[in-house]
């Protein structure tokens, strides 16, 4: 099977497109046959993967990419499963329609969140469409400062969401950026790095949460 990651997030910002490229990677790195497809207007990722040819040491066969409009999200996923391992999905923030296409297809719905109110608050609006969608969601703390009370805070009102938060958590780390920078992901950047063992953690989480990587071979 296929399994279809969405990356959703109302409030922009939030490092959606980052960790849908940092994921994408690093399971191809592990093993995995990965489409990342771009259907944010913004062009963030599209532009990512244009600046990695030649810098990545992924397999070629391991990865590739694409962009797209929301309308034609359909067909594209009717040919890629059962031909992917994981097809990850970047969503724009604020259109409606090509977001909720996305989260609609997918087996779960990623959505990273910065400990701030403004990003705690706009999570709300995600977590409904999945919700209208029956869509599994899995809630990312990104960007977390250590030993920060405000973090425990966010974290303690996403829990009354009833949504699920994931136990990893991604740290404000320049290797993040910096890679992405480079054109390439954490794990292919500083493979030994802490950013590296937190994106390994989550994905490990990922993997669970749709039922014990059932969906990935």
């Amino acid at each position: 099977m296929t399994a279809i990651i969405a990356l959703a997030q109302r409030k922009g910002g939030a490092g959606k497109t980052t960790l849908a490229a940092h994921l994408a990677v690093g399971w191809a790195l592990a093993g995995r046959r990965v489409t990342a497809l771009d259907i944010d207007p913004q062009g963030s990722l599209s532009r990512w993967a244009d600046l990695r040819r030649g810098a990545s040491i992924v397999p070629d066969a391991a990865i590739d990419m694409g962009s797209l409009s929301g309308w034609k999200l359909g067909i594209a996923l009717a040919r890629l499963r059962g031909a992917r391992d994981l097809v990850v999905l970047d969503t724009p923030p604020h259109a409606e329609s090509d977001a909720r296409a996305a989260i609609r297809a997918a087996d779960l719905v990623v959505v990273p969140v910065q400990p701030s109110p403004m990003d705690l608050w706009a999570t709300q609006a995600t977590l409904d469409a999945a919700r209208a969608e029956k869509r599994p969601v899995l809630l990312v703390l990104n960007r977390v400062a250590p030993r920060a009370r405000l973090t425990q805070d966010i974290a303690a009102a996403l829990a009354d969401t009833g949504a699920r938060l994931a136990r990893a958590r991604l740290g404000n780390r320049t290797a993040y950026a910096a890679s992405i920078a480079a054109g390439l992901a954490v794990e292919e950047y500083e493979p030994g790095g802490a950013a590296a063992d937190e994106l390994r953690a989550l994905r490990m989480e990922i993997e669970t949460t749709l039922g014990s990587g059932a969906h990935i071979r």
